[in-house]
Order: structure tokens, then C-alpha cells, then sequence
């Protein structure tokens, strides 16, 4: 997976240099792999150094206290459902798949879509379709620039955080029920997460070639790229995965390699204490060492 960042001209103005990222060659053969880091394990824990100056700048606006809801209007339920959003990088192989759920309050999405389409992105509405669980919106997205599939994580990361916006704009009472709505909503979640019990990372092989990584946690912004910068650190590459949102916390699921195979036991642990150590403590530096 290679670093880049896209211009969003949506409301909120996240990030800038569109020209820049669709410059940045894309790779159809490995879409979602970012090889960085060292030539050998030499180290039982390894921190990122700082997060990327693009995530750092971001310019979220806290989400106006209006009643409006997008495409449809308001409701009142004496139960907020839990809102879910869904990044999915296996299911196509051409397209990022992004599903929205949030009970049955959700409408069209237009204005959503139209965020999205201002990342730089082809946006296609795909199936709706309705379970016990509510109302859930899938859409097929790709790079205006390429016709591919999403490969960057801060374009991912910035695809998530539109939607998230969007809902704290147009569902405000999803705000008492997300993590960034202690950020960027009108009301701070009824409930906080303690980091050391909700953490849970487990990784397991998936076959000769990869392993699958899981890994569920409190949500907070730029974590998707956290995540990355932390695998790839330790040049094991991420070839695949889904990261969603499902209220407070966030749960990633990816396939990694070490040099084209299945990731060894003890480099599973390194991988597991670094990205264990990190989320406990999200604002170490190392000049703090």
C-alpha cells in the first residue's frame, strides 16, 4: 500500500493535493500491499515514530446541532441504533466496498455520495438491503484518476471519516453513539472505552502464503493508517483487508506476509506487542524513551 492523500472538497475540507495523489502509480496485481520497514527483525516492539503530517492537519468542523437527516426526516426512537461503517478490501477485487449502517434512519445518501465524489472518487450506489440489524447501503468505489480500487490508507482513512462527519451533520444523535463524536459531534458518547480491555489482537495462519490479522479496539481518528505504519514497520506486508466502525470501537481484519509466506510465530508476537504497546499508549514519542 502505497502513502498518499487525496484532495477532499467536501464541507469539512480534510485534506489537499489531488494532483499529487493521482500522480502516485497505483498497482492492480497488489492493491492493497505497502512494503516499508527493516531488513530484519531486530526488535520485540516498534513504535511508529509520528503520525504523517497529512492526518495530523486535519480540519474537522464539529457537526452542526440540526435535526435534519439526509434524504429523509427525523426520527425519534427512545433506542439509537449503533451506527456501523464498513471498509472492504477483499470482497472485489476491482472495487472498495463501503457499506453504511445505522438502524432504519438512513435515506438516499446523496449528500455522501457527493463528499465522497469530491475525494476524487467514482461512487456507485450498490444493494440495499434490510436485516434485524436496519437499513444497510453499499457502495462500489473507485479512484476517478485510475478506475482502480482505493490503495492508499489515508484515502481510506479519509473515506471513512467523510462518512462518519456526514452522520454526525445529518443523524446528530449518532453522535453520543460514535467515538469521534466526542471530536466532532454535538454531544460526547454516554459511555468511554477503557483501551486495555477493549484491545484484543489475535493473529493465526491462513494458509502457506499469509496469516490474517484481527485486531479490535477503541476508535479514534487516523487509526487505519496507524495500523499500517505499524505492520509495514516491520516489513510485513498487508495484502487485504476490511476496517469497520461499529460504534465506540474499531475491528481491522488483515491478510499479512512476511516475504511472500505465512508470518512466523515469533514475528506474530513482535507484530502483536507493537501494535499492542502502541494503542495503549497512542502519544508516546520516542524522545520519551
Amino acid at each position: 500500500m502505497a502513502v498518499a492523500m487525496a484532495y477532499i472538497g467536501s464541507n469539512f475540507g480534510l485534506y489537499t493535493n489531488l494532483k499529487a495523489l493521482e500522480k502516485k502509480p497505483s498497482s492492480r496485481t497488489a492493491p492493497f500491499r505497502w512494503f516499508l520497514g527493516l531488513d530484519s527483525v531486530q526488535k520485540s516492539c516498534i513504535i511508529p515514530k509520528r503520525r504523517s503530517a497529512l492526518l495530523t492537519s486535519l480540519n474537522i468542523p464539529k457537526a452542526s446541532p440540526t435535526t435534519a437527516v439526509e434524504g429523509e426526516s427525523s426520527q425519534e426512537t427512545s433506542t439509537i441504533p449503533t451506527p456501523v461503517v464498513i471498509i472492504d478490501q477483499d470482497s472485489d477485487p476491482d472495487a472498495t466496498i463501503v457499506e453504511i449502517t445505522f438502524g432504519d434512519r438512513l435515506g438516499a445518501l446523496l449528500d455522501t455520495m457527493k463528499a465522497l465524489k469530491n475525494l476524487g472518487l467514482n461512487v456507485v450506489k450498490g444493494n440495499v438491503y434490510l436485516d434485524s440489524s436496519g437499513k444497510h447501503n453499499k457502495f462500489a468505489i473507485t479512484k476517478a484518476s485510475t478506475g482502480r480500487k482505493v490503495d492508499e490508507p489515508e484515502l481510506l482513512e479519509a473515506i471513512r471519516l467523510t462518512i462518519i462527519n456526514n452522520l454526525l451533520e445529518y443523524h446528530p444523535e449518532s453522535s453520543a453513539q460514535l467515538a469521534m463524536g466526542a471530536a466532532f459531534g454535538v454531544m460526547p458518547p454516554n459511555q468511554t472505552v477503557d483501551v486495555d480491555i477493549a484491545t484484543h489482537i489475535n493473529v493465526k495462519d491462513d494458509g502457506p502464503e499469509r496469516s490474517l490479522l484481527y485486531v479490535e479496539t477503541a476508535d479514534r481518528p487516523g487509526l487505519l493508517v496507524d495500523f499500517v505504519k505499524i505492520i509495514t514497520d516491520i516489513n510485513i506486508a498487508v495484502e487485504s483487508g476490511e476496517f469497520d466502525t461499529e460504534g465506540l470501537l474499531a475491528k481491522a481484519k488483515f491478510h499479512v506476509s512476511y516475504k511472500g509466506k505465512a508470518v512466523s510465530k515469533p514475528l506474530q508476537q513482535v507484530l502483536a506487542n507493537s501494535l499492542r504497546y502502541f494503542l495503549r499508549r497512542p502519544t508516546t514519542e520516542d524522545a520519551s524513551f
